[in-house]
């Protein structure tokens, strides 16, 4: 059910449209880890693979980026000043056009997927694992685009726990059919499975992401909180709309693009200590995910709210919502920076036996579980941003945390000094500190509160 966010108790708002964020993307995150151990269970070099192609594929994510931080500003606003009708079509336009944009960087992956690869490793095993995963991903991007598109609009008119079930249902259903692809014959069950591999995994994946979509994308054909799609909508363009679609998250777009390169780069520079460290970093990267699941339900709640107060020129109400997401984000993110710090062999244990891995990701596990305390406040604020439409800081955030900062760091650190791997992990932290400082800034300057997109 829809909600107006204008109105009510505001912690009890944020807390609503949260809550049920956190959840659906908690038990995606179980997914994430609970395909890493099975994939743990092939070798450290399927591990290894897979965290490469993920890289990759987070390059392409960008386009994705572009429409979806665009659509979170036009929804909410739309809706929050009553608009039901300007919603509805704000929703059709980016359901069409992430599928278009889903379509050029299926084609830009088919055939550069395996030469992006082999910059990041010559060992035939990782590049074969990255190989079968992917392309199975890859063939199905316009899906995952689409499915995106309906938990945003479904949040952004102030329905969170259709989502929740949702991605709830996905998550669970692709735990169930990862074994089933995966093993010749299925652990537990011990009866046959496919035997497919790390092909297994990215099959049961793409099932249950068509059965998300499928479900999402009817719920608005039927109509939800006086906003219902079309199909002959998704035919019909309207210019206004797709200009502001393809420009108000453009900087998000080229961010998400900069960070994402950064990334890649930062994986090569690791994959010079060799494919266990490659392996600790796929897994660290799944595990942080899952801290990051807090920053992510009060970020996307706050955005909501944000975007609908703007729209119903609420300011007051839309800065409050803010200081309170930050406020209990890092009590949410510091369980899981506790438990990282106590029981950091253990934790990466759960998804390799290699001593060399474990190793290299406890270090990794407890230094960089640091910086995500910092990312919980970058966030918060940036959700301000993101609700009011005022992309452009969040671009320039992540130049300055991850160009000016952390890659310098790290080209010194590595190439120069030749520092042991440890020393990259610090960069997370050096990164962060830098865009949490720059937000900052820019949230007390104010001018994310005169942005209107509706």
């Amino acid at each position: 059910m829809a909600r107006d966010l204008t109105k009510g108790n505001l912690i009890s708002n944020l807390f609503y449209m949260s809550i049920p964020t956190m959840t659906g993307f908690a038990l995606q995150a179980l997914y994430d880890i609970v395909d890493m151990m099975w994939i743990g269970r092939i070798s450290a070099s399927a591990v290894a693979g897979v965290a490469v192609f993920s890289a990759i594929f987070w390059l392409v994510e960008v386009l994705n980026e572009i429409i979806g931080a665009s659509s979170i500003s036009l929804i909410s606003q739309n809706y929050g000043a009553k608009k039901y009708m300007k919603t509805a079509r704000v929703i059709e336009q980016t359901i069409t056009f992430k599928s278009l944009m889903a379509i050029i960087a299926s084609v830009f992956l088919l055939l550069f997927l395996k030469p992006l690869m082999m910059l990041f490793s010559s060992d035939s095993t990782v590049l074969s694992s990255g190989l079968d995963y992917g392309y199975w991903r890859t063939f199905f991007l316009p899906v995952f685009f689409s499915s995106y598109t309906n938990y945003t609009a479904l949040r952004n008119i102030g329905d969170s726990k259709t989502p929740m079930i949702i991605m709830g249902v996905s998550a669970l259903l692709n735990i169930f059919l990862d074994p089933i692809f995966m093993f010749g014959k299925v652990p537990l069950l011990n009866v046959p499975g496919f035997d497919m591999g790390v092909s297994g995994a990215a099959i049961a994946t793409v099932i249950s992401t068509c059965v998300a979509f499928i479900w999402g994308f009817l719920l608005l054909t039927k109509g939800v909180g006086n906003v219902k799609i079309s199909l002959k909508g998704l035919l019909r363009l309207d210019k206004q709309i797709d200009i502001k679609l393809l420009t108000i998250g453009l900087p998000s777009g080229i961010e998400m693009l900069m960070r994402n390169l950064s990334h890649t780069v930062l994986l090569k520079f690791i994959s010079r200590y060799g494919t266990s460290a490659l392996a600790a970093f796929g897994i660290v990267s799944r595990l942080f995910g899952l801290a990051f699941i807090p920053l992510v339900g009060f970020s996307m709640g706050t955005s909501a709210i944000v975007g609908q107060n703007i729209g119903a020129e609420n300011i007051k109400r839309a800065e409050k919502t803010v200081l309170f997401a930050i406020l209990f984000g890092i009590l949410f993110v510091s369980i899981f920076v506790a438990v990282s710090n106590v029981f950091p062999e253990r934790v990466v244990s759960l998804f390799v036996q290699e001593k060399d891995v474990i190793t290299v990701g406890a270090q990794a596990v407890v230094i960089v579980s640091w910086s995500v305390i910092i990312a919980s406040a970058t966030m918060s604020l940036m959700s301000a941003f993101f609700g009011a439409g005022y992309t452009f800081p969040a671009f320039v955030s992540s130049v300055i945390g991850r160009w000016f900062v952390q890659i310098p760091y790290v080209i010194i650190a590595v190439t120069f000094l030749k520092l042991p791997i440890d020393y990259i992990w610090y960069s997370f932290i050096f990164a962060e500190l830098a865009e949490a400082c720059y937000s900052l800034y820019v949230f007390r300057k104010g001018k994310w509160k005169t942005v209107r997109v509706s």
